[in-house]
This record gives structure tokens, C-alpha cells and sequence, in this order.
């Protein structure tokens, strides 16, 4: 078994937030769109495949609908770059080495 990152854009009616997640394949399994509905079922959501070609979901929250756009994956053996993880393990560097 072998973990996979999912990207994907959580785009609701006054803002969009870009959310990652990973979803668990067997070694030569490819994902498909009943492994992101699973996910995103576990994660909370109730879905429906609202568009399957642009791999785009649609759930409710509080009665208004939220569209969930499943942009990337991403192998998690792949290195990818955090800027953010980054800079916060800069900042724990010593600027001067004899403190």
C-alpha cells in the first residue's frame, strides 16, 4: 500500500481555500474518482460528482452548496518544496555560532 497527496480547492461562496489530503492506493493502483469520493466522504463531506471531467465534487455546508476541485496528486515519495517549513526551520538557525 502506498500513500498519495492529493491537492484540491475548496471553493465556497465568499472564499476558496486550497486543502491537501492523501488518499491510500494499492503499489500499481492509479487513483480514480471513487478513491477521491471516498476521501472527501470520510473527510466529512457528502458528495456528488458534480463535473467528471474536471474531477469537480459538490456537497452542502449549512445549506449552501461548496464545490471541491480536486486539482493534483502528488506521489508522497516525490520531494516537493514548503516554503513556509522552510522558512520556519530558518528561523531556528543560529545566526552566530558561538551562542
Amino acid at each position: 500500500m502506498r500513500e498519495q497527496t492529493v491537492e484540491f480547492k475548496l471553493i465556497r461562496k465568499n472564499e476558496t481555500k486550497k486543502l491537501r489530503g492523501v488518499i491510500y492506493l494499492g503499489e500499481n493502483e492509479t487513483p480514480t474518482l471513487q478513491h477521491f469520493e471516498e476521501y472527501l466522504r470520510r473527510s466529512g463531506y457528502d458528495v456528488t460528482l458534480d463535473n467528471a471531467e474536471e474531477a469537480v465534487f459538490k456537497a452542502f455546508e449549512k445549506g449552501e452548496p461548496i464545490l471541491i476541485d480536486i486539482m493534483e496528486e502528488k506521489l508522497s515519495s516525490e520531494r516537493t518544496r514548503d516554503p513556509q517549513a522552510e522558512a520556519l526551520a530558518r528561523s531556528f538557525i543560529k545566526k552566530d555560532p558561538s551562542l
